[in-house]
């Protein structure tokens, strides 16, 4: 098994770049044409300079905000996602915060309504079944 593990470490590097570099769009790739670092990934990959090669020089990457001239925050800001964290969605707290108050007024139902059951129970238990002083004792 051992002797497998190198190549499979190897195929696996190289199958990963190759479908990277497949799945990134043009305007993200640097130095060469896209299709020319999918030549060098394939006739390359064997000796692992055409996957290393990829994964450090032919992609733009998210911590190369600094080389374009913007600092994180400025690309934080000017590359928001589409979808807001539910924390951050107004409606998302007003729909929780109207669950919120319906879940306190059932909570309050039920807890008046133990109270109640409990009072008959009590005076059940003072009483006969009409109310009436049992007494026993």
């Amino acid at each position: 098994m051992l002797r497998i593990l190198p190549f499979l470490l190897v195929l696996a590097l190289w199958i990963y770049a190759f479908i990277d570099c497949l799945n990134t769009p043009e305007e993200k790739v640097r130095g060469l044409p896209k299709v020319v670092w999918v030549l060098i990934i394939l006739f390359l990959g064997e000796v692992l300079v055409g996957p290393i090669a990829w994964l450090v020089a032919g992609k733009v990457r998210h911590g190369a905000a600094a080389s374009t001239g913007s600092t994180p925050s400025e690309w934080h800001r000017n590359h928001r996602p589409g979808s807001v964290a539910p924390d951050d969605d107004p409606a998302f707290l007003s729909r929780l915060a109207e669950e919120n108050k319906r879940d306190e007024a059932l909570l309050k139902d039920w807890e008046a309504d133990l109270r109640r059951r409990e009072e008959e129970l009590r005076r059940q238990e003072r009483g006969g079944p009409d109310g009436q002083d049992r007494g026993d004792g």
